[in-house]
């Protein structure tokens, strides 16, 4: 597409963004869509966040993605918060009002999204969660409404259980309860959604897992690491052994730039033009 004086710009705030995808994302969505916009990543040190929600509103940038480390400590410099990003206390999508910038989390609901996608549904599911993180805990936050119960496993229980209280008040139910990772076993059924929400098994440590044991795998039906390199972790592995279904993160990710694009542009990206966006994120794994 060619860049002229009416091309919009977006683009990505993190530190460290040399092997970002968000640009493919992004620029193949503007090339499907017509739409006269390009997207580049901007590498911001900490101490400089400030300047550079600042400079980015000064130049009309139109809106911006938040990576790490930036989700959490963006908050103080935006003008307003979505209702999910602050229940999470993180943003990863900026877009410009009239009066600054607001903040959106669409980290969560291209998750939402990337399930639907591959038909799984988590409406009243039992649902396992890996790790009491960051990551996990805006899961768990965007699940409480919709899953039959949430159990959160982890190393520090004490973590789990912190989130687990925190769920349950959002949700106004005991929907969560936490358990220290070597407690599985106490778990009467076998027919758990599992999403692993940690970064053990990532490239290049990509034959580590949470749980090694192959009785914990008999307990999931369906298996989602939130992992996409390798596009096959240890985890999915072990599930789909034991007999499950097991998918990575790329959809997620996928989704969650398909959601701020249309928050960026007020346009609806098709599935047929995500499939597209879909096999160039593969192609470049």
């Amino acid at each position: 597409m060619e860049i002229n004086g009416l091309t919009r710009t977006c683009g990505l705030l993190g530190n460290p963004v040399e092997h970002t995808l968000s640009p493919a994302i992004h620029n193949t969505l503007a090339e499907l869509t017509g739409i006269n916009l390009t997207y580049l990543p901007f590498l911001v040190e900490k101490e400089k966040l400030g300047d550079a929600v600042q400079g980015a509103r000064a130049l009309h940038i139109l809106g911006l993605n938040v990576t790490v480390p930036h989700k959490e400590k963006i908050l103080p410099f935006l003008t307003a918060v979505d209702e999910l990003a602050e229940k999470i206390g993180a943003v990863n999508t900026l877009v410009s009002t009239e009066d600054g910038y607001k903040g959106y989390n669409t980290d969560m609901p291209g998750l939402y999204r990337a399930m639907a996608s591959d038909g799984i549904s988590v409406e009243g599911e039992k649902i396992l969660l890996l790790g009491a993180g960051g990551v996990a805990r805006a899961v768990a936050v965007m699940l409480c409404d919709k899953a039959g119960q949430i159990t959160i496993l982890n190393r520090t229980v004490e973590r789990a259980a912190a989130i687990a209280e925190e769920v349950n008040a959002y949700a106004g139910r005991r929907v969560a309860t936490a358990l220290a990772l070597e407690q599985y076993t106490s778990l009467p059924d076998k027919d758990y959604l599992t999403i692993q929400a940690t970064n053990v098994g990532m490239y290049p440590d990509t034959e580590k897992v949470l749980i090694s044991d192959m009785d914990f795998y008999e307990k999931i039906r369906v298996g989602y690491d939130l992992i996409y390199n390798p596009g096959e972790t240890r985890f999915m592995r072990q599930v789909k052994a034991a007999g499950g279904e097991a998918y990575n993160g790329l959809k997620m990710l996928l989704y969650q730039g398909i959601i701020a694009f249309e928050l960026w542009n007020d346009c609806k990206i098709t599935e047929e033009q995500a499939a597209v966006v879909y096999r160039k994120l593969l192609n470049g794994l």
